[in-house]
């Protein structure tokens, strides 16, 4: 195969023929998936941003009801791509996914568009006085809102996996490339970020609110027709088994054989000779300590019956991955439900403030988010072309650092910016004591660029939490799971949005009970945020004890992708041990 200058991991064109090297995928590849990114982000975060003011101002809800709403479909569209992932790896591939689901989300654009552009679809005015939306009005609102987390869910965890794909881990020049397509890949996503959290917000509150979803709507449309200009030089990964069979056989097969003694020795396991695995394009997983029991799974002379065969020590560790990778996911819900305030909360919080930039302009509150991606723009460069060579240099791993390494600073940085967010409630609620502002429309004399750190810090968290979160469970899943691998980022973030959703509620009602005051009531000038931050800032604080615990005991996977090419990732690097002298391009993006 290679001789003849196909790929050499088995990635087919869109009509099933081997792919060739020269012709197809790498970065090339890559630029019309990016763009299509870009886009998608934009329309996503300038619906997200701002969704807690359209819902308070243009739906009349209050700021519990808004805050929840917002968190719960921020979830749901987190969460649908385990159900997209299924099917793509099971079933349709992820191109065919991802090109059926994007017309769906594209759908729901444009029904949204007009949920906010069409008169008999919003509630009417007169007199300076709103009536509530009728039960028509919010149904068709919130259809249009969970269309496209359908359609999220099934474009969300096989974009990613796609661009991944387009780079053949046989190939040492671009395994090499690879090392920063999920720093780029993000780069992107910041992009579309930043328009939507600049133009887009600003567009909504002074242009109107149909013009500012429509904007992005059209965007949408004219990425998907750049993607399927890319079509020609795609590579497709065809998946030869059920991702999720293993899944059930390796723990019934390990309960089957539950009396059996597990050898002493790990050769003694079943498992296919290297050249089954050269011969078919797949990659050979070592051996590991971890969960002992599932190798009962693998014994030889096992207690099934005689036709049926043990599985291998591969399938084995496959499923040993996805539980080291569960227990990680667990310890990153708490940071994914602080990085929920950035579209929530914090947003309220802005409202109360000084947004005056000159006598005639005023910053929207929502605005103020850009700041995140701008330090993320601006950080991710830094990072790719300085940290990780000046790291390299002392720790040898092509990454710099681990990928477990990454997401703890990342999450450390996290409780710093909750920390300065507490810090910056308490000064704005001894201002309303001093100057008395305790009228929900008063506006505290503080300026709304006080909750900036908070904003930046989380914003260079990202580029180590998010980033590396998203590279960890794809690399780290089983090879037939990548897309599925990839929906423990999503689903995590999903989960952060459901858990934040929770906790709003519960504080409110528990501090509200008995004619108390709310820590988040409708008149954030009378409430006690800060008491919410400083509880958020506790459990934060915790979790990040128990993240360097379970990082602590994880073990990441060993592959053989090749005769002689053996993936060292005891340090997390994904290379093989005979290229670690590595001369990475500046910015990781040649074709």
């Amino acid at each position: 195969m290679e001789a003849k200058g196909y790929t050499r991991d088995g990635t087919v064109d869109l009509r099933g023929r081997p792919a060739l090297a020269f012709r197809t995928g790498k970065w090339k590849a890559c630029a019309f998936l990016v763009g299509y990114e870009a886009f998608e982000r934009m329309a996503f975060y300038g619906i997200a941003s701002n969704l807690v003011n359209y819902l308070t101002t243009q739906l009349h809800e209050d700021t519990v009801s808004s805050v929840r709403n917002v968190n719960n479909w921020s979830g749901a569209v987190w969460i649908t791509p385990i159900v997209g992932a299924y099917i793509a790896d099971a079933y349709l591939g992820r191109f065919w996914t991802f090109t059926i689901s994007s017309l769906i989300y594209v759908t729901g654009m444009i029904l949204l568009t007009m949920a906010a552009s069409l008169k008999f679809l919003r509630p009417t005015c007169e007199n300076g006085v709103c009536s509530k939306a009728t039960s028509s009005q919010i149904a068709f609102f919130y259809s249009a809102l969970y269309i496209i987390a359908i359609g999220a869910g099934g474009t969300k965890p096989n974009i990613s996996t796609f661009g991944a794909d387009q780079f053949d881990d046989f190939n040492p020049q671009e395994k090499r490339l690879k090392v920063s397509f999920f720093n780029w890949w993000m780069f992107s996503s910041f992009l579309g970020a930043l328009f939507a959290t600049l133009g887009l917000v600003y567009i909504q509150e002074n242009l109107g609110w149909g013009l500012g979803y429509g904007v992005p709507t059209v965007g949408l449309v004219l990425s998907l027709f750049l993607f399927y200009l890319g079509t020609p030089i795609y590579r497709h990964k065809v998946s030869a088994t059920s991702p999720t069979s293993d899944l059930i056989r390796v723990p019934a097969s390990a309960f089957r054989n539950r009396r059996l003694p597990v050898p002493s020795d790990p050769s003694e396991l079943h498992e296919l000779s290297r050249q089954c695995y050269v011969a078919s394009g797949k990659r050979q997983v070592h051996h590991s300590a971890v969960f002992k029991f599932l190798d009962k799974a693998a014994i030889k002379e096992s207690t099934m019956s005689p036709t049926a065969q043990p599985c291998t020590v591969t399938q084995v560790e496959g499923i040993k991955l996805i539980l080291g990778m569960f227990l990680i996911w667990l310890v990153v819900l708490i940071p994914n439900t602080i990085w929920a305030q950035i579209n929530t909360l914090f947003v309220k919080q802005g409202t109360t403030l000084d947004r005056s930039m000159g006598p005639h302009f005023q910053i929207p509150a929502a605005s103020l988010s850009s700041f995140v991606t701008l330090s993320m723009l601006i950080s991710v460069p830094i990072y790719d072309r300085y940290f990780v060579p000046f790291m390299q240099a002392r720790t040898g791993n092509p990454r710099g650092i681990t990928l477990l390494q990454r997401i703890g600073i990342g999450s450390a940085i996290q409780v710093l910016a909750i920390a300065i967010a507490y810090a910056v409630e308490v000064k704005r609620m001894h201002v309303i004591s001093v100057h008395g502002s305790s009228h929900p429309k008063d506006i505290v004399p503080m300026s709304i660029f006080w909750l900036l750190p908070q904003y930046v810090l989380l914003g260079v968290a990202d580029v180590f939490n998010a980033i590396g979160l998203l590279e960890f469970f794809y690399d780290q899943a089983p090879e037939e799971m990548q897309s599925l691998g990839t929906t423990f980022f999503t689903s995590g973030i999903g989960i952060g949005n459901f858990l934040n959703s929770l906790l709003v509620t519960v504080v409110d009602k528990i501090t509200g009970k008995y004619g108390g005051k709310s820590w988040i009531g409708n008149d954030l000038n009378d409430s006690h945020l800060d008491y919410y931050y400083g509880f958020l800032l506790v459990i934060s604080t915790l979790n990040l004890g128990a993240f360097i615990w379970a990082s602590s005991r994880h073990t990441y996977k060993r592959e053989i992708i090749a005769e002689g090419a053996e993936v060292e990732a005891k340090q997390g690097s994904v290379l093989p041990v005979e290229t670690k002298a590595l001369e990475l391009p500046p910015l990781g993006l040649q074709v």
